[in-house]
Formats: structure tokens, sequence, C-alpha cells
């Protein structure tokens, strides 16, 4: 489903130069959940922001359905975005002014669904995720835990192909964290990618696959089926 060859990202800025990553090359099949760990500054975010599409990249390849993803204009690119795509953040990044129903229907509406079809299909995603009866709160309403199976609903709205998380049980105590980690494996044994940036290892233990960066490469890359 993604292949990356050779990808490397170098930021720029007051005459320094700072090396990201410098040749990453990995595939991901359909259905794979897989996690990504380093230390702080290895290039995991970076390589995740790639993966999203929400960051270019200097040098390399990313073929993702066999879309060449450097060839797309910005317009195109946030369609595809949109379409394959779907985010979860540690810091939630919902809409603190709209209700549950709201933050769930955003991306709806960019992906052109009917407004018939969006309240259907906002119905079986708050369902999904146990926050059926929290349609009207907001946000501020919520615990961690509600915020961020919330953005779950969010980012499954448009039926994507790939879910990335970017630490997202950083904001959650560990009971919350468990059941936000025991949703993304229920999505993921239904069929549903996942890439999960994390430094915890209890909750990269969740992943089928261990990826490992160290100064903007892959320095191990491990397969397991404990799961």
């Amino acid at each position: 489903m993604i292949k990356l060859s050779n990808i490397k990202k170098i930021y720029k800025g007051s005459g320094i130069e700072t090396v990201a990553l410098q040749g990453v090359s990995m595939e991901v099949k359909k259905s794979e959940f897989i996690s990504i760990m380093g230390r702080s500054g290895c290039g995991k975010s970076t390589l995740l922001n790639i993966l999203g599409c929400m960051d270019s990249y200097d040098d390399g390849e990313y073929i993702f359905d066999d879309v060449n993803v450097k060839r797309l204009n910005s317009i195109e690119l946030a369609r595809f975005r949109n379409k394959k795509i779907g985010f979860v953040f540690q810091a939630f990044n919902l809409i603190n002014e709209m209700t549950a129903f709201e933050n769930v229907e955003i991306p709806l509406g960019y992906g052109g669904v009917s407004q018939k079809l969006r309240r259907d299909r906002i119905h079986t995603l708050l369902d999904a995720v146990g926050l059926l009866d929290k349609m009207n709160s907001y946000p501020g309403q919520m615990s961690g835990g509600q915020q961020q199976r919330l953005a779950i609903a969010r980012a499954l709205a448009n039926n994507p192909e790939v879910i990335l998380a970017d630490e997202p049980t950083g904001n959650l105590d560990s009971k919350n964290g468990i059941e936000i980690m025991e949703l993304l494996c229920t999505l993921n044994n239904t069929g549903t990618t996942i890439i999960l940036v994390t430094h915890d290892n209890n909750i990269a233990s969740y992943a089928k696959r261990r990826i490992t960066l160290g100064d903007g490469i892959i320095i191990n890359d491990i397969r397991s089926d404990a799961r």
C-alpha cells in the first residue's frame, strides 16, 4: 500500500541545516499495525508527517496506492489526504466551540458527503467509540479519554486506508491509555492500517511491527505475532 524509497529531509534555518531523515526506505502493507520509536530528535515525527502528506521531503520517492505523492499539486494532495489518511494527535486537536457531532462532521464536509449520509455516518462512528450519548457535548465537557475517542471517530470519518497516530496516549492516564490502544487494536483487526509514533515501550508492544529510528535512519524493524 505504501512504499518509501530513500526519503531524505533537511530543515534549513539561520544558516543551520538539520538532517531529520537521511535515507529512509520502508513498505507498509494493508492492515499492518506499526509502531515507530526512537529518541527525541530521531526523525519519527518528521517521518509520520511525510507519511501523512503534511510535510514535504527533499529527496526519494513516496508511493501510496500506486500514486507518486510528489506529483500531486496542493489541491490534489489535500483531497488525497482527506480521502486516504486519518490523523490522531496527542493534543486531540478538536475544535472546542463545536460539539462532538460537529467535530466528526468536518472531514465529511470536506469530502463532499451529503447531509443525510453525514448524519448516519456520524451516529455510527460515535456509537463505535462509545460516545453516542455525548453527541451534543463539547470537548471541554469530556474527559481526556473521551476526547481522544472522539478524535479517533473524526479520523475514521471518511473510511481512510490508514490511521496515523502521534503519541495518542501521551496526555492520558494509564487506564485511558489502555482503552485507546484497545480501540486501535479493534480497528486494526477489522482491516484499518495503523502507524503509531510513541516513546513508550508498553504502547509500542500493541503493534505487530516495531520500527526504531536513530539519527534519521531505520536501525531496527521487527515483526511480532504476539498480539
